[in-house]
Formats: structure tokens, sequence, C-alpha cells
């Protein structure tokens, strides 16, 4: 029964029984169905879609773009099981359904096709395993053989959840930045009420009280205010960050939101083997397929901007806790200095009270700087990385963007029908554009990084420049006459120089970096596309630098 499925192709002579018997042997081998074999061995596609029609008396269906079912037909249905059960309805209700399948006379086929649609009058079309799978696959929005979270709804989805991660990335650092304006607010307090203790320990009650009294409720007033507005960034300050990116496929694998959420977590399919070559004849694809394509290398770019300010992100924390660090250090000079200067006594205590205060407060700091520093060494790599693989331009316009193979430009023809309007080109090309955009948009996350970076290596040099003020300071001020107190400013001293070294460290390259760039300095010149008219004649946004 089943040679005579292809009675007509042997008796037409385009294949012998022997050839079929042999392309049964392979199909069998290899799992590959019988009509893909043949066709493979120089069958005709019409010709083989002919010995079907014939064969189960049905008209035939052969995969095209403009194939579409109504989602009211396909809301609710397993599209992925039904690629395996090789059936897709076209229309269904009032007990009547028509369905394109494979094998339409098999007992299996029409008992699933009445449970799953309800329906008990079926009308049948059919069609090459093939070309069924890919119109199963259309109406997933999916590429030959790519998973469903390739389609551009759930990578629409997973960009979202994205750019929410993005939005609560900037909330932290905003809060970060709170905090770290707390702490200004905090030791502009402490250095009132530091200024009116001294006083008061020099010269005591005098005619100045009054001013003192108010220097001191000053001082205590902007110290606790800074306090309020540190706590609170403490708490965000501690969430762990994780800043780990997957590896961009280009389309071969896909980014999928694996766990939505509050905390979503995202991880990649595995990798599809034909999509680089699909990929690589990129002049051949359908607009939908392009646009597809482009959809996933958006994501792709989205990941990287949110990795970037995942980074980010935790060099914010580093800075804040240089901040506290900066203040617990000063917290620690004017204690010092007070136990140097005065006899023992009542104020000990107090000063000693500063000193154990100023320490658990650098302490603090420095437990937020390391992870911070390990951030700014991750993120530098990720964009040193970055930077050597391949970008949009080498994907889409390689005969512009490197040295031209003549197959860069004779390879194909473009895949236009007569049915096409030039809409469908429109939407590919601003398609095309935003994933331009985004591919800039990324070099912009990538400058801001290592402008961040920078940022970061000039609080490593505040940080230092404090701590070894306070320790040349207290050398200055009391001599080199007590050993043990000698080394404890020597220490300082060589600390904060050596933190002041590794902030030049990151400062200096990030500058050369900026110079690089123009996005700080040049007007901003923005082509608005009208896919209606010549490129020439589009018109252009320029926003000055100044009015930015």
């Amino acid at each position: 029964m089943v040679h005579r499925k292809f009675r007509r192709l042997v008796q037409r002579g385009l294949i012998t029984e022997a050839g079929l018997d042999l392309a049964f042997g392979e199909s069998g081998s290899s799992g590959t169905a019988i009509e893909d074999v043949l066709i493979k061995r120089g069958v005709s596609r019409h010709e083989v879609l002919l010995s079907l029609s014939e064969f189960h008396g049905l008209p035939f269906v052969e995969y095209d773009e403009e194939i579409v079912v109504s989602q009211a037909v396909t809301r609710g249905l397993d599209l992925q099981r039904l690629k395996s059960a090789l059936w897709i309805p076209v229309s269904a209700g009032h007990g009547r359904a028509e369905v394109i399948a494979y094998s339409p006379d098999s007992p299996a086929t029409v008992a699933d096709v009445k449970k799953t649609l309800g329906v008990d009058d079926i009308k049948f079309m059919v069609a090459l395993p093939s070309d069924l799978v890919r119109i199963i696959e259309n109406h997933q929005d999916l590429n030959p053989g790519l998973p469903p979270p390739a389609g551009r709804t759930s990578l629409a989805k997973t960009r979202t959840f994205l750019a929410n991660r993005r939005t609560l990335l900037a909330f932290y650092r905003t809060e970060l930045a709170k905090g770290r304006t707390g702490l200004a607010f905090l030791r502009t307090g402490l250095s009132f009420i530091t200024i009116t203790v001294l006083l008061y320990r020099i010269f005591g009650l005098g005619y100045l009280a009054v001013a003192e009294v108010g220097l001191l409720l000053l001082g205590v007033a902007a110290a606790v205010d800074g306090v309020l507005w540190y706590f609170p960034t403490r708490r965000y300050g501690s969430k762990r960050l994780d800043c780990i990116q997957t590896e961009p496929g280009w389309g071969a694998t896909v980014l999928q939101v694996s766990e939505p959420g509050m905390e979503p977590s995202f991880t990649r399919t595995d990798e599809v083997a034909e999509a680089p070559g699909l990929r690589k004849d990129w002049d051949s694809l359908s607009p939908v397929m392009r646009r597809r394509f482009l959809a996933s290398d958006r994501t792709d770019m989205a990941e990287e901007r949110t990795t970037l300010a995942c980074y980010r992100t935790a060099m914010a924390k580093a800075r804040t806790g240089l901040a506290f660090s900066r203040t617990g250090t000063a917290f620690i000079g004017l204690g010092v200095a007070f136990i140097r200067s005065f006899h023992a006594g009542p104020w000990t205590a107090f000063d000693a009270a500063l000193i154990l205060a100023g320490a658990l407060m650098a302490l603090e700091g420095f437990y937020w700087y390391i992870p911070g520093r390990s951030a700014g060494v991750e993120g530098l790599a990720s964009i040193r990385s970055a930077e050597g693989r391949s970008t949009i331009w080498d994907l889409v316009f390689p005969p512009r963007h490197k040295e031209p193979d003549p197959e860069d430009f004779f390879s194909n023809l473009l895949p236009i029908k007569e049915g096409y309007a030039p809409g469908i080109w429109a939407t590919t090309g601003l398609a095309l554009e935003r994933t331009v955009l985004a591919d800039r948009r990324g070099v912009m996350a990538r400058l801001r990084t290592v402008m961040a970076r920078s940022r970061t290596g000039m609080a490593f040099i505040r940080t230092g420049m404090s701590i070894s003020s306070v320790g040349l300071g207290l050398l200055v001020y009391f001599g080199a006459g007590s050993l043990a107190w000698t080394v404890f400013d020597a220490v300082m001293i060589i600390s904060g120089l050596a933190i002041i070294a590794d902030g030049l460290y990151w400062h200096m390259p990030a500058e050369r970096t900026r110079r690089q760039f123009p996005y700080c300095f040049a007007d901003v010149e923005i082509t608005v596309p009208d896919y209606g008219r010549p490129a020439r004649l589009w018109r252009k946004a320029v926003f000055s630098h100044d009015d930015i």
C-alpha cells in the first residue's frame, strides 16, 4: 500500500521500482519522511504532491507564508504537538472542520482531529510533512527548526522582562545615589559637631556658646538626616546582583525567560544547527523570516544592555560603600586626633566611640567595595569580549562593512512575489532600523559602563586621598615622637596611596575611551525613515548638545 502511494511516479518514469525501494530504505534508516527523500533524489515537489493527491483523492496544499489560519481556530491548540501529529485546522465550527493533514486516511489522525476540535464532519486536504511543519511554525511565528521561544511574541515578552530588570536596576542606582547624598549630609553634620566639640574642649563655655549650640544643633540635624537617607539604601545595597550574561547566538540559540516572576532568570535554548546557514543566506529570506531573526538580535542586544546595567549598579554600590568608608575614615581621624590632643578624661570614651564607629563604617564600606571592584573588572572584560564579536553590520550589510565577496552581490535574487505590497518591505525596514538603533544603544551602554568604571576609579581616588590625608595630617601635626602612632600614620598614608593608584588604573583608560566617542560633545542627528520615498529624501531631526 505504501508503494501504491507513489505509483504515479513510477508510471510517469520519474523513478524506478528499485529506486523507490532504495528511497524507502533510506527513509527508514535516517528517519526522514519518504517524500523528502524523493525530493532530495531529484523528484519534483509538485510530482510528489500530485501523487499524494491522487492516492488520497484529496486536493493538496503547498507551504506559503500567505496561508494564514485565524487565531480563533488555533487558539487553545498545542501547535507544538500538532507538529508531531502532522495536521492543522484551517477552519472549525458547527460540527465541521477543514484540516490539512499528512495522513488523512489514518484512523488515529481522524480520531485525534475529532477529539481535539470537537467535530464529526471533516474535510481533509493533504500536504507534505515538511510543508505541514512549516505551516504550523509560521503560525507560531518561527523560522524553520527554531523552538517556540524564537517567536516574535515570545521574544518581545523576554525583552519586556529585560526592560523591567533595567528599570529595577536604575531604581537601585537612584537609591544608592540618595545614600551617597545622605552620607555627604552625615559628613557635613559631623564637621559641624566636631567644630563645636573642639571649641568647647579648648575654650569651654563662653560668650560664643550660643553660636556653638546652634552649630551643634545644625550638625546633629544634618547627621540625622543623612542617616535617614542612608539606611534605606543599605537595604537595597545588600541585594545580591547576578550579572552573568549568556553567550549571544545570532539566532542559532534563543534567549528565553525560564522562571518568570519577581526575579526572572534567563537561559538559552539548545543550538539549532540549521540556523546559521539559514541566516547566512540572508538575501533569500522572506521579509517575515528576516524580521524574526532581527527580533532575536534585538533580544540579544537587550540582554547585553541589561548585563552592563547590572555591572554599573554593582559599581554604584562600590561608590556608595567607599563614601561610607570616607565617612568612617573621618570618624577615625577625629577620634585619634582628640585622643592624642587631650589628656585622658570623661571625653575619652567619646573619642574611643568615634574611632570604633569609624572603624565599623570603614569596614562595611570596603565590604561593599569588593564586589563592586569585581563588577568593574568583569564589566570591562564583557565590553572587550563584545568588541570582538560580529555585529548586525557584519550579518546584514557584509558587502558594505567588509571586503566585498562576489557571492555577497550575486548569490540570490530578492524573494519578491507578485502579491507583496510595499508595506511588507517597509515593516522589515523598520525592524532593521530598530535593530541598528538597538546596536547603537548597546555601544552607548558600553560607553556608559566605561564611564561608570571611571567614576568608580575617581571614588577610589577620593577615598585614598581621604585616608592618606588623615594619616599625613596626624603625622605632620603630632610628629613622629611615638613609634606606634607613627606606624599607624604611615599605614594610613600607604594604604591611601595604594587606593589612589588603583583608582588611576581604573580612571585613565576610561578617560581615553571618552575622548574617542562623540556622544558627549557632538549634536545628535536622527534620520526619520520613510520607506515610501527614496532614502536621499528622508528627513533628519537634529538635537543640539546645548538643547539636550
